[in-house]
């Protein structure tokens, strides 16, 4: 599996993380491009799930979370080969679109 940390909203708020949570999701990160994605859909600490609540942008099937620390989730969508991370949420229901 492959990694896209391109997306410039991922980026800051990855960068933005206080150094502990910074340092999980770096090694989540690591662990999920050493996974295929068989295993990526059935690791239970990663947590993989369609996210139903909310649109998915123009040209996206679907957009998916995933743990990426003890209290963060992450957003992303498949791409062939490619993960590709759209965000990082400041709380669960941040997650899903709720308020």
């Amino acid at each position: 599996m492959k990694l896209d940390l391109n997306n410039p909203v991922f980026q800051e708020h990855l960068l933005t993380l206080q150094k502990i949570e910074r340092n999980a999701a770096l090694d989540t990160l690591n662990k999920i491009r050493q996974l295929t994605w068989n295993q990526l859909y059935r690791d239970p600490g990663l947590k993989w799930e369609k996210i139903t609540s909310i649109k998915p942008p123009k040209g996206i099937d679907a957009v998916y979370s995933l743990r990426i620390s003890r209290s963060r989730r992450a957003t992303a969508h498949r791409d062939g080969a490619f993960i590709r991370m759209l965000t990082i949420a400041p709380d669960h229901d941040a997650t899903y679109g709720k308020k």
